[in-house]
């Protein structure tokens, strides 16, 4: 227990000395790399608006102007609310509203059922309640759009942020874990990404497990959504293109967990009041 206890402790000096340069960047990295989703989304919708509103009228049985009002106030709040989280403007109420757009294109596309599409929407929205939660921490301001918790303080609120946001971020890993064919290989992945899963929700050594995490991640997205490898007339390239944007959106949350830590209801925090 105790060799394991300094190696890991050795293991997050390397990873502080290795964040070092980037660190006072790595706030503002983190936030684009959250809302680059939102941003794919909303350009590929106008790139593609006639094949969009086609197949909400056709597939979805949407009327033509729904589809229209629809559309248009998704790719108008995506660019809109992801550059206010990106400049740090109205963050409570921009994480709100793509939260709901995330919702309601679930329902809308017909993908409420789907498991992997479920997962992944979660992991992004575990990235915007870190947002959230770094929001809190820099201004601590009395003021929130989460009226329904008058309750909680603004450091409880930010503590149970973060907490929801470190939950929801490993859920993805869980997804890739469970879906796909068995090897010697997946299994090993599986093993060590299910343990550095359970070390960011109970918040031990977070800021390690979260950079393996993120490197783990990289590796993943690189190899199994490599949309650019596939010719523009194949169908499946839309669908990897916005799968790898969806893993870089949750990358950025595991890198802002990094910058902004676990927070109080962790195990990292709690160590330290002993």
């Amino acid at each position: 227990m105790n060799t394991l206890k300094s190696t890991s402790e050795r293991v997050e000096k390397w990873v502080n000395m290795v964040h070092a340069p980037i660190k006072p960047h790595l706030p503002a990295i983190s936030r684009f790399l959250i809302v680059a989703t939102f941003y794919e989304d909303a350009f590929r919708i106008l790139w593609q608006w006639k094949d969009q509103v086609m197949f909400l009228e056709m597939s979805r049985y949407f009327p033509w102007y729904t589809a229209q009002i629809f559309l248009g106030f998704n790719s108008i709040s995506m660019m809109l609310f992801s550059t206010c989280i990106i400049l740090k403007r109205q963050v409570g109420p921009s994480v709100a509203i793509l939260a709901t757009v995330i919702s309601g294109q679930a329902v809308a596309y017909g993908l409420v059922f789907d498991l992997m599409f479920f997962l992944r929407n979660l992991s992004v929205t575990g990235g915007l309640l870190l947002c959230m939660s770094e929001s809190i921490l820099r201004k601590r301001t009395k003021h929130t759009v989460f009226a329904s918790l008058p309750q909680l303080t603004e450091n409880e609120r930010h503590k149970y942020f973060q907490l929801a946001g470190r939950v929801l971020l490993v859920l993805l890993f869980l997804g890739f874990i469970f879906n796909g064919e068995w090897n010697l290989v997946r299994m090993i992945v599986a093993s060590v990404g299910l343990a550095a899963c359970g070390m960011v929700v109970v918040g031990f050594r977070a800021k390690w497990s979260a950079t393996f995490l993120v490197s783990l991640l990289c590796v993943i997205n690189m190899l199994v959504n490599n949309w650019w490898s596939v010719h523009h007339s194949n169908y499946k390239r839309d669908f990897l293109r916005y799968d790898f944007f969806q893993c870089l959106s949750i990358t950025g949350g595991l890198l802002l967990l990094v910058s902004i830590g676990p927070g109080g209801l962790s195990y990292d925090e709690k160590k330290k009041q002993f």
